[in-house]
Formats: C-alpha cells, structure tokens, sequence
C-alpha cells in the first residue's frame, strides 16, 4: 500500500452519544475508550473530511465542537441514519462495537457490497456479545467487514466462538458457512501526552499516605468492583506477606476509581484494613481529574491485577506506562501483549478446564445467572499465583533502578505503539485493506429490499393479514371531509407532530385546494409521493379527507 493510498482511507464514524461521552453519560471502559478513539482520529487521521453517520442534529453538534477544538478549519459532514448510502465517498462505515450484525441489515437495502463495515471488541463476556457473533454469522456480513480485536487473547476467544457457530451451521444445515470478515488485531490507544507526571501531584499524594522517600506507592486506576473487574483480597494478602520480609521500608496501595455498590466499597475498604495491616492504603476518585492525575504522578508501580472475564484489553495501564510506571499485572487477556519483559511483570494466571465451568455458562445462559454473578463466578474459580505476586513486589520494591529502567521503557513503548499517532494509521490502512476486497468482490453483492428485512420486515409485510386490505393510493382520488375538526385541534389531543414524521398541514392544503390525485398532491406539496401516501391514510383515519 502506498503512503497515498494510506493517507486516503477514509471511514465514516456511527456516531450515538452513549459511546463517546464518559463525562455525562457514566464513565466505563467503552466510553473512555471512544472519547479517546474519536479525539485521536480527529487530530491524526490523513483524511479530506470528517464523516459521521448521526441520528440528531444535537449529536452532530458535539462532533463539531470536537473538530473545531482538535482540527480547526477540517470539514464535517454529518449523514442521517436513514440515508447511509450518502456516506459516499466513503467506502468504510466505523462502528463503534463488536456486534456489527445490526450495520450490515442496514445497509443491506443498499447491497451488501455498498460499503464495508469496521466493528471493535470491548467486553465480549456479555450474552448480548455471545448472541451478537452467533447474529454476525447469519447476518449479510461479508467477507469485506471486519471487526477489529484489540488483543490477541480477544482475538482467539472471538473466533473459538465463531468455529463454535460455524460448526453448528455445518451440522444444523449441511453445508459450509460464509466465508468470514476479517479479525485484525489493533490494539486501543491512548493520548500519551496527556499523562506527564507532576511534581506537586507526586509530592501531594506522598503526603496523604504519610510515604517516606524510600517507600514504595503501587497505584491502580480502574472500576473498583470485586465481581466484574478484579478481586483485590489476593492483592491484600500478597501485600501483607512483602511487607513482612522488606522490613525496611513500607508499602503503599492506591485505588483511584468509582464503586458500583456499597458493597464494594465494603469489600475493598475492610478488606485492606484486615489484610494488610502494615501496608499503607488510600481511596482515590476514578471521576476526579486531579486524583487520576495524583495516582498516577504519585505512584512508583503501576498495579493491574485483573482476574475478570469483563477485561479485554486495559486501558489504564497504558496511562501508567505513559506516566513512566512500570507495571505488575496478571497475564491475561490484553496485558499479554501490552506488558513486555521489559516494562514490567505479569504474574501467571489459572483457570479450570471447560469441563469444569459448563454449569456457569448453563446458569448464564438460562437467566440463573444475572451478568454480575457470571463474571463473578468465573473470577472465583480464577488464579493468580500468590507466591509469584509477591516475588513480584518484593524485586520491583527492593530495586529503585529496576523501577527506573522499566519506567523508561514503558514511556517509549506507549509512545512508540499506543499512541493514537501510531494507531490510527493502522486502521486507516485497514480500512484501505477493506475496500480493496469490496471493490475485487463486487458480483457477491446483492441486495435485500428495505421492507423484507428477515429480522425487521415492514410492518405492512408482516402483518398483512391483520387488516381487511390495504389501501391503494394511486387508484383513489380524495376531497376535503366536510365538518372536519380543525387539524390544530386533533394534533393538541393526538400529538403524532411529536415523532416529527407527519407532514399533514401542506397534504391538507393541497386536497383542500383541488389537488385530487397524490401526484398532484405531491406536486403542490413539494413532497414525495410515498410520503403523501403515508400522510393521506392518517387523514383519512381522523377525517380530515375522504375518498370522492
């Protein structure tokens, strides 16, 4: 691929709120995560214009004050949800999940050669995830689409549940499943400038611990839930036995984050304070700028020991290498790739065997099992070797300038890879990789009409056997009810304007001023005809009109 070539693949963003916006609409992985993606693809990609398919006018007003603050001066052209042919020039659409089942119905009225669709992993533990790639499988996904893993763990749990359903397809239907979309593995990135450590913040948090200058602060930023992030008692006793063979100098722990429940809190707060006695321990606020900012200046080692299916990549411990941290982490999902030998420590993980946890998946599935008690469950029966833990802590305690190698090292690798510099031209280059197979595959596309979707077809198509018939438009002509109720009074009862999609006032005008026939009607209207056929039978529900 040419450096042109790269420089022009272009995707159009699916662009909801809820994906973006951690600040009003709840800080998780997802958001956190989308907001960055979205402010690193506004300043690094090599692109001619911004494209975003948006379903309000409010939601593409956020994206432009986003450009306006990052790219100033760079185009943005918003696209309906209803109209995503018009993403064109583009020929990728971006969508923002791993499901993207629902995006490939959609453009399916277009043909599903019409564009290629990018979907990304987050959490993939949830049942709407498992259902959403059996759905991917059925669905009019092409061997075009892709869905990007963001670690190499992820990318072999996706496609162990892929072979699973591909199987099913051979046994169930006796024949071979479509050829499948891509699984490119890009990792998450991050802005790795905005986690310089600050003296004053260091020195803050210091002082709030009580941290002499030989002593050793390990930070954790994350959502601090014991039943779908980590499970912070191993930390605990593994903490209280270091403590008790360093003997010169005292260990620190920091969690900076937002509890789900009170339980939580409970789980984290006492169990420190029985667990490790000796070890210093402060809670920090994951909402608070200034306290993440604190963690990280502050601390020495960045700890992330996940031992949670919910965790797909970690984010955080990015933010902690771009501080200049090294890291002790579990080795699990994407921290086997972030965490190199020469950043940090991963400390081995175990699990059963399959046959082991089928009764978790079956209580899961059935609905025994809410999501909360699944990850939990799985968390119980997962390992991280305590006596390795502690070695862990005792070598990165004992050796100021391990931490210091390590440190320097984890700032070049996160700059070096996680950086959405780094980042985003891989996926402009896996965008280009895209439409290449689109354009080299183009007799494999075909087309399924809008209101004979098999997962949502028109109502009318559905139901056409609930009424005595149905209306034909063209071949009837209408005039004005006589002793109609003025319109503004039936709207003021039956607020249909509301759903903005009735455009009864100019079809009203135009059967009262003569227009008989709906070309006519259209024409006077300055409307479609289908759309003066949607407006006519609502006229005639409230008799406004009736046939002449």
């Amino acid at each position: 691929m040419t450096d042109t070539t790269q420089a022009r693949a272009n995707a159009a963003i699916f662009y909801a709120s809820d994906g973006y916006r951690p600040g009003d609409k709840g800080i998780n992985g997802r958001r956190v995560a989308g907001e960055s993606f979205l402010k690193g693809f506004v300043r690094h990609a090599e692109v001619d214009e911004f494209v975003i398919l948006t379903k309000s006018n409010v939601e593409a007003a956020e994206v432009k004050a986003l450009v306006d603050t990052n790219r100033p001066g760079k185009a943005l052209r918003p696209v309906g949800f209803l109209r995503p042919g018009q993403i064109a020039p583009c020929e990728v659409l971006y969508y923002p999940a791993a499901n993207i089942a629902s995006e490939s119905w959609r453009r399916a009225d277009s043909g599903t050669g019409a564009w290629a669709i990018c979907g990304l992993t987050h959490t993939t533990s949830t049942q709407g995830i498992m259902n959403g790639l059996f759905d991917l499988r059925m669905a009019p996904v092409m061997e075009w689409d892709a869905v990007i893993c963001t670690s190499t763990a992820v990318r072999n749990s996706v496609l162990t549940q892929i072979e699973l359903v591909d199987n099913h397809i051979r046994h169930r239907f006796g024949v071979e499943p479509p050829p499948r979309p891509l699984f490119p593995v890009i990792p998450l990135g991050i802005h790795t400038e905005e986690f310089t450590r600050d003296d004053a913040a260091r020195a803050a948090l210091r002082e709030r611990l009580g941290a002499g200058p030989d002593d050793v602060v390990f930070v954790t930023i994350a959502r601090l839930t014991p039943h779908e992030k980590f499970d912070p008692v191993p930390i605990y006793l593994s903490m209280q036995a270091a403590q008790a063979e360093l003997g010169d100098r005292k260990l620190h722990v920091v969690f900076c984050g937002q509890f789900k429940h009170d339980y939580a809190r409970k789980v984290f707060a006492e169990g420190a304070e029985k667990l490790m006695p000796d070890v210093g321990y402060l809670e920090l606020d994951g909402a608070s700028a200034a306290d993440r900012r604190m963690t990280l200046s502050g601390g020495d080692v960045f700890l992330f020991m996940i031992d949670n299916i919910q965790e797909t990549f970690g984010l955080a411990p990015l933010e902690g290498m771009a501080a200049g941290l090294p890291v002790l982490g579990s080795d699990w999902d994407g921290l086997k790739d972030t965490i190199s030998p020469d950043v940090g420590f991963r400390v081995t993980s175990r699990m059963l065997s399959p046959h082991h946890m089928v009764n978790e998946s079956l209580r899961f599935q059935g609905g025994i099992d809410d999501y909360t008690q699944y990850c939990a469950a799985v968390s119980a029966m997962t390992e991280l070797d305590m006596v390795e833990m502690k070695a862990r802590i005792l070598e990165l305690a004992r050796d100021p300038g391990l931490r210091q190698r390590m440190g320097r090292a984890a700032a070049r690798r996160a700059r070096a890879l996680y950086d959405w510099r780094a980042v985003i031209p891989q996926m402009q280059a896996l965008w280009a990789e895209q439409a290449a197979i689109r354009r080299a595959a183009g007799e494999k596309n075909y087309r399924i009409r809008g209101y004979s979707l098999p997962i949502a077809p028109s109502p009318s198509l559905l139901f056409g056997g609930y009424p005595t018939g149905q209306m034909v438009p063209g071949a009837e002509r209408y005039e004005p009810a006589p002793g109609a109720r003025p319109l503004a009074e039936v709207l003021a009862i039956r607020n249909y304007q509301g759903l903005n999609r009735i455009f009864a006032d100019p079809v009203l005008a135009a059967v009262t001023g003569g227009a008989a026939s709906v070309e006519a009607q259209a024409k006077a209207a300055g409307l479609a005809p289908i759309v003066i056929e949607r407006v006519l039978i609502w006229l005639l529900k409230y008799g406004f009109i009736r046939r002449g």
